[in-house]
């Protein structure tokens, strides 16, 4: 079954792991900026990054048939210096017309703290002003619950964006509806370790119904596996759900959300 990866981090990742992507049946990614690993120490790192994002990965990408888009920001574990955070806010104009570019993010909350509160007004700000979707990084573990209500909220002080362009990342069990009941699309993350196994992310299928919701592996730097999506899909199948409804999660739905976008332009591979 071919299927859209929304939120996998190339950057951090092998050729060799494009090649088994390709394989698996994927056919669009789309990478969000996020954490290298260490802080960047100036706004010309985060340049060089964004050239990388929009450069190099759609080129890797393309030797496997792959079509690369990716998302720009200053991630939430770097927005707790507010200088460096402004500075690079006003790089990342010069890059939406990027041909891969979807939007603005992932943007969202690390430790729930003002100062990540601050920079995450001002990336919405950012995507208003520019008319861009957004995608949204919700804490891990125990500060998931409070860092979410906290993003709904701030969110809520911005009625000029349309909830169907913002896809909230990282839900759980429950964090789910809340974001759902809001307008949002939601993002199931699949990790070996932390967040949604394969098994607790069709739990919640089950839960809430395929509207507005997405899976993806999130493969970075850490324990993570950049072939959880056909996972998700083999335990789909095990437990005897509709091909239709598989195929809704891992390709019409991300592939919907992201058509908001002016820079996404992906036929459905079925109609070749």
């Amino acid at each position: 079954m071919y299927y859209i990866d929304p939120h996998i981090h190339m950057v951090s990742r092998t050729t060799d792991d494009y090649a088994t992507l390709a394989r698996m049946g994927c056919v669009a990614m789309s990478e969000p900026a996020f954490w290298a690993g260490y802080d960047r120490g100036s706004a010309d790192g985060f340049r060089d990054y964004f050239r990388q994002l929009t450069e190099v990965e759609p080129a890797r990408a393309a030797q496997f048939g792959i079509r690369h888009f990716c998302w720009l920001c200053i991630n939430a574990k770097e927005a707790e210096n507010v200088q460096l955070s402004r500075d690079v806010l006003k790089l990342i104009p010069e890059f939406l017309d990027c041909a891969n570019v979807l939007g603005i993010g992932e943007i969202g909350l690390n430790k729930n703290t003002r100062n990540e509160a601050i920079i995450f007004q001002e990336h919405v700000e950012l995507a208003i002003e520019h008319q861009q979707a957004v995608l949204i990084h919700t804490p891990h573990l125990e500060d998931k619950h409070q860092g979410t209500k906290m993003i709904l909220d701030m969110l809520a002080d911005h009625p000029e964006l349309a909830p169907g362009s913002v896809l909230v990342d990282h839900v759980e069990e429950h964090t789910v509806k809340a974001v759902l009941d809001a307008g949002y699309w939601a993002g199931m993350t699949l990790y070996p370790v932390t967040k949604c196994t394969p098994s607790r992310a069709v739990d919640i299928i089950e839960m809430v119904g395929a509207e507005r919701l997405c899976v993806n592996s999130a493969g970075d730097w850490g324990p993570s596996k950049p072939t959880a999506v056909p996972d998700l899909i083999m335990e789909m199948r095990r437990r005897g759900h509709r091909e239709s409804l598989i195929r809704k999660i891992v390709f019409d739905n991300p592939r919907e959300f992201f058509q908001q976008s002016k820079n996404f332009d992906l036929a459905d591979p079925a109609n070749r």
